[in-house]
């Protein structure tokens, strides 16, 4: 694991941190003695994909994308 003093951690902090949260924590030191270790957080799981959950639930007519459409044309037209 890699030790850095203090002050290279302040001018590289960016590159340090992108490296410990890709898995390669880090120590940080003063003058020699190591004070605080750097890793990455433990990211929360990702809940399931909802996707598909009511499938077989919900019943969708064939002439869905017809329904009312003398209506609709009716109301375009100015007829209603």
């Amino acid at each position: 694991m890699e030790t850095v003093n203090i002050h290279e951690a302040k001018t590289h902090l960016s590159r340090l941190v992108d490296r410990a949260a890709k898995g390669e924590p880090f120590i940080i030191a003063r003058a020699g003695k190591p004070l605080v270790k750097v890793v990455a957080i433990e990211a929360p799981e990702k809940p399931a994909s909802r996707l598909g959950f009511m499938r077989g639930a919900i019943v969708v007519p064939d002439d869905f994308d017809r329904m009312e459409q003398e209506s609709i044309e009716a109301i375009f037209a100015g007829r209603e």
